[in-house]
C-alpha cells in the first residue's frame, strides 16, 4: 500500500521525498514499478475504475458509505473499509461545503400560523406533509430564485419554480405545479417559513380552496424547517457553488436536470435507506 500511495502521489512530490515520508527504499520501489500487477492489485484497480465512475455519476457528492452500497447494488463483493481506502490512497473525496444560512424571509415578523410540523419530519404516508421554501441562485445577469415544494415522505422534489423575481408568483407556481402532479387529499400539513411570499392573501387562498392545514417555522430558526433548507444545502454543495453561470437560462437548464434527472431519481437519501425518492416511492407502493 505504501508503493501505490508513492504513486498515486508522484505527479505532485518527488520520489525520493515520498520514500523517505513512507520509510521505504527508492530501490525497492522501482522494483515494485517493474514488478507485475498481482492478481489482487489488478481487481483494486478495476475496482477503483467503477469508484471513479460512481464519483462522477454521484457529482462527486457520493462519500465511502454510499459509495460502497451502491457498489453491491452492483454486484461487486467489496468491503467498506477497502472502498474507503481506494478512495483516500487516490485522492477520491466527496464535495461538501457549510450549510444553513438564515435568508431575510425567515426573519420576517408575521406570524401568521403556528409551527404545526414541529420538526416532525418522518412521515408514513406520501403527499401528508409538505415543505417549502426559497433561494437564489447567481448568474451573471442577476439572481434567479428557485422555489421547491419538498415531501417529507420520500423527500422528492414534487414543486418548483424558478423566476427573475422572488415573488408571490414564484413560490405560488411551485405549489400550484405540486397540486397538479400530487393531486393530494383535504388536511395536508403545509409547512413554510415567515416570509411574506408565504404570507400573501394569494398564496393562502391557494392553501384555503385546497384545504391544507398551514405552518410556518418560528421566528429565525430555518432549523424548523430542515429538510427544505437540507435541499437547497445539497443544491448548492453539488451544483452552483461549483457553477459559474453565464445567463439565467444556463443555471434553469442545470437545476431542473439537478432535480427532475439527478435529486429525484438518483441521489441516496440515508433516511430512505439509501433509496432515491422516486426509487422509494415505487417500492413502498408495491410492498
Amino acid at each position: 500500500m505504501r508503493y501505490q500511495f508513492i504513486k498515486a502521489y508522484a505527479q505532485e512530490h518527488s520520489i525520493t521525498r515520498l520514500c523517505c515520508a513512507l520509510r521505504v527504499s527508492r530501490c525497492g520501489y522501482y522494483a515494485w514499478i517493474d514488478r507485475a500487477p498481482s492478481a489482487r492489485e489488478q481487481d483494486n484497480a478495476r475496482l477503483l475504475d467503477k469508484i471513479k465512475t460512481i464519483h462522477q455519476q454521484s457529482r462527486q457528492t457520493s462519500g465511502s458509505d454510499k459509495t460502497w452500497r451502491l457498489l453491491i447494488r452492483q454486484g461487486e463483493v467489496c468491503g467498506r473499509h477497502r472502498v474507503a481506502r481506494l478512495r483516500s490512497i487516490n485522492g477520491i473525496e466527496a464535495i461538501r461545503m457549510k450549510r444553513f444560512k438564515a435568508s431575510q424571509g425567515a426573519r420576517n415578523s408575521e406570524p401568521m400560523s403556528c409551527n404545526v410540523l414541529n420538526r416532525q419530519f418522518s412521515v408514513q404516508r406520501p403527499d401528508r406533509v409538505w415543505v417549502t421554501d426559497t433561494t437564489f441562485v447567481a448568474t451573471r445577469q442577476g439572481w434567479l430564485y428557485l422555489a421547491v415544494v419538498v415531501d417529507l415522505y420520500s423527500r422528492r422534489v414534487v414543486g418548483w419554480a424558478m423566476s427573475n423575481s422572488n415573488n408571490s408568483q414564484l413560490v405560488c407556481d411551485a405549489l400550484n405545479m405540486a397540486i397538479e402532479h400530487r393531486q393530494p387529499k383535504a388536511g395536508l400539513l403545509h409547512h413554510s417559513d415567515q416570509g411574506i411570499t408565504y404570507t400573501c392573501n394569494q398564496y393562502r387562498s391557494i392553501l384555503e380552496q385546497n384545504k391544507m392545514i398551514s405552518s410556518m417555522s418560528r421566528k429565525g430558526n430555518c432549523h424548523d424547517n430542515a429538510v427544505a433548507e437540507s435541499f437547497f444545502g445539497n443544491l448548492k454543495n453539488e451544483l452552483t457553488y461549483h457553477c459559474d453561470f453565464t445567463t439565467r437560462q444556463d443555471a434553469r437548464s442545470a437545476i431542473f436536470d439537478y432535480i427532475e434527472l439527478f435529486y429525484n431519481r438518483k441521489r441516496l437519501h440515508q433516511t430512505l435507506d439509501y433509496h432515491a425518492p422516486v426509487e422509494y416511492e415505487r417500492m413502498q407502493a408495491v410492498a
